[in-house]
């Protein structure tokens, strides 16, 4: 995954080491990880990744950092 393009969010310092990255391998998956487990990579469909974000937006997983 070395000529994989990584991105953070243009609000997080590119130094930090505690962002989640994204990145797209083709047009049917986008992987994800945390900066500091480089090495740790989840893969997604775009859909499932539109869901997960709508539902954080929407406050679902809100009690999970209770």
């Amino acid at each position: 995954m070395s000529d994989i393009q990584w991105r953070k969010a243009s609000y997080s310092d590119q130094n930090e080491s505690n962002c989640v990255e994204l990145a797209q391998r083709d047009d049917t998956a986008i992987l994800l990880r945390e900066s500091d487990e480089p090495h740790t990579v989840i893969a997604t469909t775009p859909a499932a990744l539109r869901a997960l974000t709508r539902a954080a937006r929407a406050g679902r997983f809100d009690q999970l950092s209770r």
